[in-house]
């Protein structure tokens, strides 16, 4: 076996068996382990999907919530153990795969429309 293989191998078995499936613009909660210091918790973090990035095992996304008028992001990988589940609450209805424009915005205009199926 050469060396793409060998990595190859390694990648598939750091995946998860069933990704979480949602999209760019979708509002989701992420169900994120916390230690500290002995103890470990789960923390949710609630906002939109502004990017999905990478492919196999490196696959990461970013996460944008407003808290106390202050826009929070949090870029989290896919397959990661820290990552417990994302559950997602409100499908989203955007145009393109990166939303940095949702950055600049506050209030009403930051919304991102709902998908109505």
């Amino acid at each position: 076996m050469n060396a793409a293989e060998i990595m190859k191998n390694i990648e598939t078995s750091q995946m998860k068996e069933t990704a979480p499936q949602f999209r760019v613009g979708d509002t989701v909660k992420v169900y994120g382990k916390i230690v500290e210091g002995n103890r470990e918790r789960v923390q949710v973090f609630e906002g939109v999907v502004l990017k999905k990035q990478g492919s196999s095992n490196r696959e990461t996304f970013t996460v944008r919530k407003l808290s106390n008028g202050v826009g929070v992001e949090k870029t989290w990988p896919l397959h990661s153990p820290n990552v417990e589940k994302v559950e997602v609450v409100r499908r989203g209805k955007v145009r393109r795969a990166k939303l940095n424009y949702l950055r600049g915005r506050v209030g009403k205009r930051a919304k991102v429309k709902e998908l109505v199926k």
